[in-house]
């Protein structure tokens, strides 16, 4: 029997999936010499902070014009369960080929783990998570990277294919669509409390393995052209990122965004992750917040997802409309509107 119970994961590690990233003015910051890479056949490349890059290549066996989508993510464990970890960071890392529209076609590993700490059969249940995932999305995983570190660390390498004129980007929102999310936030704050407590929240587990694959192939046949999925930003982060690559402002109807149960209690009980909270400081400066709309809200807002849903300029089925692309007010700022 697999020793990988005997250890409580999250304990090894000093943050917790998307939460764990660079926070967004920092890597900004360090990016910011590096955009606009000059290359014929790049489609989409890092000036918007799209979910993958794109590369046009020759034609696909049908004829049909071919763009090579490429992606990597990984992060420390979320949950204590290293088999339901390596699902999460699967459907994490397939999220991004999903969000630009396309089609996952091979995925590769990448591991940090320390070796002296953790035993060898906690890795496999790890692996065997992000396989089992890779099977139901169809994507053969093959192979990887390893390395040894400090602290646990586990991910995918992705590469997809799309039609390049039907890529989901972010500079395509249009003033006067509605938008949608395809999944409720809420999973930051419940993993938060599961890292402190060891309490389990299977609705959170759920959420997290679910692939965005139908959410990607209704956008697609509803000829959505701007997507995101959201992540360790946040909803307002992403969707600040989103708005301002397009040249416009959004409007969110907070009474509208979906929650997974048990997020609004332990948002009460203290559980916030620190990248929640700077998620917020992040994105404030580009809020207009109505009256009556409390900081607690914001941080709802703003809670660091993992596996989080597509958030689609259009609509979908099965995924509420919570908010509108709207003009900005100031040619070249972008404003989201809570309201």
């Amino acid at each position: 029997m697999s020793r990988s119970h005997e250890y409580r994961l999250t304990q090894f590690a000093s943050g917790g999936g998307c939460a764990c990233k660079l926070p967004a003015g920092q890597l900004e910051n360090i990016v910011r010499d590096l955009v606009g890479e000059d290359h014929p056949d790049l489609l989409v490349g890092l000036d918007d902070g799209d979910d993958a890059c794109a590369v046009r290549v020759d034609t696909g066996a049908d004829g049909n014009a071919l763009a090579v989508l490429s992606t990597a993510d990984f992060f420390t464990p979320m949950l204590d369960s290293a088999y339901d970890w390596g699902r999460v960071a699967a459907a994490n890392a397939l999220s991004d080929i999903y969000a630009m529209g396309g089609r996952p076609v091979a995925a590769i590993n990448l591991v940090g783990w320390p070796v002296e700490l953790l035993p060898d059969e906690v890795l496999t249940e790890v692996l065997r998570g992000g396989l089992a995932v890779g099977r139901e999305a169809g994507c053969p995983v093959a192979g990887g990277h390893s390395i040894t570190a400090p602290e646990p660390l586990y991910g995918m390498a992705v590469t997809g294919i799309a039609d390049p004129n039907r890529l989901m980007r972010n500079d395509a929102a249009a003033v006067g669509l509605p938008i949608s999310l395809s999944k409720p936030l809420g999973v930051g704050l419940l993993n938060n409390r599961h890292k402190a407590t060891g309490e389990n929240f299977e609705q959170a587990v759920a959420s997290m393995t679910s692939l965005n694959a139908r959410a990607c192939t209704d956008a697609l046949a509803a000829g959505v052209r701007a997507a995101t999925d959201v992540t360790g930003f946040g909803l307002l982060g992403h969707l600040y990122k989103m708005a301002r690559a397009s040249g416009v402002s959004a409007v969110i109807d907070h009474a509208a965004v979906p929650y997974l149960e048990g997020a609004r209690e332990a948002l009460r009980d203290g559980f916030v992750p620190g990248g929640s909270k700077r998620n917020l400081d992040w994105v404030r400066a580009h809020l207009d917040v109505a009256s009556g709309i409390d900081e607690e809200e914001l941080l709802l807002l703003a809670d660091a997802q993992t596996s989080g849903g597509l958030l689609v300029v259009g609509e979908i089925p099965g995924a509420p409309v919570i908010g509108q692309i709207v003009a900005s007010e100031v040619p070249g700022q972008a404003t989201i509107s809570v309201r």
